[in-house]
């Protein structure tokens, strides 16, 4: 069994200055060298920064800091790590529940595209979050001050463009929205690069998928139990030719719901690697590399890696001001 392990990072700076921590954290790290491998050498780093300066100025100040705590050039910073006209590599799995109390979610894939990264981020130039760092500034899933909680799904590559990742699209919505409807509102405008399911809760009890594609959004209100895993249902025109696996964990997802599970039950059941949620085709781009959750009503994160310690905190408490001691978390792969 091979171990592999998350830092958690928390930032109480302003956006410049949380970019040259986490830059100057990810110096040398091998996760720089597979993004480098996946990414263009140059982007057009000036339409980036337009559409970052519309949705979420802040994360320009983040990416300078980023590209000097890395000692590179913004150009190269951008082009490395900035989430925008990122090339197509190979697809992700995920799968989430979202009830009234709480949002639940796994986030399956391989761990050689996987940051290791958790941050909890309080700039003051944005709504104070917590999620799983993907390309460095961007997020897998997370929540915000205002108990919004998002994630990213893959579904496909049609109509594939130049525009944002998904994972810069969590990041904006989380640093900028405190609902669900001000969500959808965002992502019905943000310029999408790919298809990408986004599942969304919010503190009030609302939810909803977002299925965004780069040419149509749509919005599909949840029910007392969602589910969201890697198709449309909508745009089902989208798809990939093969949805089964997708079409199953939906369909358990939803079964979940007449048993009236606790935050802590479904947590757990998402978590256990025996849970027909959770998978170990790691070489085939397709095993559980964290379970992320966050209650609603008690305003608490719940998060581990694969067969990992449960990291428990009150977000709430973080936002006021108290840190966590954890400084790491470790996960392990069979």
């Amino acid at each position: 069994m091979t171990d592999y392990t998350v830092h958690i990072m928390q930032l109480r700076g302003d956006n410049y200055d949380n970019g040259l921590k986490l830059g100057r954290s990810l110096q040398n790290q091998s996760i720089l060298q597979a993004f480098g491998a996946a990414t263009k050498p140059e982007i057009d780093a000036e339409q980036m920064k337009a559409i970052y300066n519309e949705f979420a100025p802040q994360l320009v100040a983040e990416l300078e800091g980023l590209a000097e705590g890395l000692r590179l050039s913004f150009k190269k910073t951008a082009a490395l790590l900035g989430g925008y006209d990122v090339p197509m590599i190979d697809a992700m799995g995920c799968s989430a529940m979202i009830a009234p109390a709480y949002y639940i979610r796994n986030y399956d894939f391989t761990p050689a595209f996987y940051d290791g990264y958790f941050t909890m981020a309080q700039s003051g130039q944005g709504l104070a979050t917590a999620g799983y760092n993907l390309q460095a500034i961007g997020r897998h899933d997370g929540i915000n001050e205002k108990g919004l909680a998002a994630g990213l799904h893959f579904v496909s590559f049609e109509g594939y463009r130049t525009g944002l990742s998904s994972w810069i699209s969590v990041r904006m919505i989380l640093e900028s929205c405190a609902t669900v409807e001000e969500a959808a509102y965002m992502l019905r405008h943000i310029p999408h690069a790919a298809c990408y399911n986004f599942s969304l809760g919010d503190a009030r009890g609302n939810s909803a998928v977002v299925e965004a594609s780069p040419d149509e959004v749509v919005t599909r209100a949840g029910d007392e139990v969602l589910a969201c895993v890697n198709h449309y249902e909508a745009l089902a025109g989208k798809n990939r030719p093969s949805i089964e696996h997708s079409l199953r964990r939906k369909s358990y997802i939803e079964s979940l719901g007449a048993q009236r599970l606790t935050h802590a039950e479904a947590f757990g059941l998402f978590k256990d690697r025996q849970s027909p949620l959770f998978y170990t085709d790691y070489d085939n781009l397709f095993g559980t590399l964290h379970t992320f959750s966050y209650s609603f009503q008690e305003e608490r994160v719940m998060t581990s890696l694969a067969q990992g310690e449960v990291l428990d905190f009150s977000f709430r408490e973080w936002a006021e001001g108290k840190d966590i001691p954890e400084v790491m978390m470790t996960g392990f792969i069979d």
